[in-house]
């Protein structure tokens, strides 16, 4: 079956190159190191006598900030060392930030082509390889097997859709998973459907999702303060658009009208999924009456400013960064989750508002996130609307109502509590199959 995808590869990325040199030149910083996308790492130390060699994939920023605990803990232990790649500029990005001491390199993921994927292999030369939740590459994986390398796939899940498409392709599909040593699933949901997929039941096992481990640094009162009157947020309640869509920033942007009118004293931060849209998003406000500010650009009343920091309180704030989500999180009075709502589909995650104990909203389609949203609906958490409509009312509602907005800020930390652990379990399975490759 690989050489069958080995074939079909070609022809399907030129097919697809004009719309992914389009979205990469949108999104802007994949001229770097692009030779690593056809398998030309950077040069990576010599291997260290007793160290293990770790070959970790995540695809983006999400993953990225979930691994941290795992990277922590192999430079704790001292016997494992990691080469780290990602598939987007903005998890390159956060992976420099965040990991370079944690690791012995970092790179982006190569095509997964033949030529490319064994040119990758031949440089790196793991002892393990870990692919972080929807990460699965036949050809990747196929590399690893046929060097014997064991694969791991870290807070595996399948989404509804990817479900659905795997099963039309079941048969397809089995070699890939005969290749993968471990399942390693974020929920019992997705162990049934990877179970459903064909992979063998001794292969599966639900440790949790590592998401729901992460430590978020808090900031202190001093540095609120300062965040507050760099995004230009005045007094009184933050309302957050938490990773929004097209047609969410106007529900919110109404929303914010409504509940001024009602005499609260409220301003409305957003964070769009994608910063390149703050060319759009520039464009709705100067429509809306309302003063606002670009974190990026230091842009304020329609005015460039120097520094990125705002002259001025503003209405609303626009966080059109990369990796600061959770220090803005940290300002909120009320968070709405992204992608939600018509006509989008699968959600953005809500797990970083829960775990500060943020009071969320969110809409009905939230499907990448089904089982996370299951406890958290089920520990009465979050609040769901149905219509753009209904996120108005609901927002104005919750925003007058200090009470109702705590009860469910104290739920989301209860459920945090309860729900933690991933990480340890995670480590164990990977802790054992470092251990078989010394036997």
């Amino acid at each position: 079956m690989i050489w069958v995808y080995r074939v079909l590869f070609l022809p399907l990325l030129l097919l697809a190159s004009p719309y992914y040199l389009w979205r990469m030149r949108r999104r802007g910083g994949y001229a770097e190191n692009f030779a690593q996308r056809f398998g030309g790492t950077n040069p990576l130390p010599p291997r260290t006598d007793g160290t293990r060699r770790v070959w970790l994939q995540a695809v983006s920023v999400g993953e990225m900030l979930a691994i941290a605990p795992l990277l922590e803990a192999f430079q704790r232990e001292g016997h494992t060392e990691v080469y780290l790649t990602t598939t987007t500029s903005t998890g390159c990005q956060l992976a420099k930030e965040k990991y370079g001491a944690l690791t012995i390199g970092l790179g982006y993921f190569p095509l997964d082509f033949w030529a490319f994927s064994a040119r990758a292999w031949q440089r790196v030369g793991p002892d393990l390889c870990i692919l972080m939740e929807g990460e699965r590459w036949p050809e990747h994986v196929h590399q690893a097997r046929k060097r014997r390398v064991p694969v791991i796939c870290v807070n595996a899940r399948l989404s509804d859709r990817s479900f659905r498409r795997s099963l039309k392709f079941r048969a397809l599909l089995r070699p890939l998973a005969e290749g993968i040593t471990q399942v390693l699933c974020s929920s019992k949901r997705d162990e049934q459907r990877f179970k459903a997929l064909g992979v063998k039941p001794e292969r599966l096992q639900t440790t949790g999702n590592l998401k729901l481990d992460v430590q978020i640094p808090r900031l202190a009162d001093g540095a609120k303060a300062q965040l507050r009157r760099e995004l230009g947020l005045g007094g009184g309640l933050v309302l957050l658009g938490s990773s929004t869509w097209v047609g969410e920033e106007v529900a919110l942007l109404t929303a914010l009208k409504s509940a001024r009118e009602r005499g609260l004293q409220v301003s409305l931060l957003l964070v769009p999924r994608h910063a390149e849209r703050r060319e759009e998003l520039r464009g709705l406000l100067d429509k809306s009456g309302l003063t606002f500010h670009l974190r990026s650009e230091g842009h304020c009343f329609a005015k460039a400013t120097k520094g990125g920091a705002a002259p001025a309180a503003v209405d609303v704030a626009v966080g059109d960064t990369t990796g600061e989500l959770r220090k803005f999180t940290q300002l909120a009075d009320l968070v709405f989750v992204g992608k939600s709502l018509a006509p989008h589909e699968g959600g953005q995650t809500p797990v970083e508002a829960a775990v500060l104990g943020k009071p969320v909203v969110h809409g009905p389609r939230m499907t990448n996130f089904r089982e996370i949203i299951r406890t958290l609906t089920e520990a009465g958490a979050v609040r769901r609307v149905e219509t753009h409509s209904e996120l108005i009312t609901t927002v104005v509602e919750l925003l007058q109502d200090p009470v109702q907005r705590n009860k469910l800020a104290v739920a989301a930390q209860a459920w945090h509590e309860e729900n933690r652990g991933a990480t340890e379990r995670t480590l164990t399975v990977i802790h054992e199959q470092l251990a078989a490759l010394s036997l």
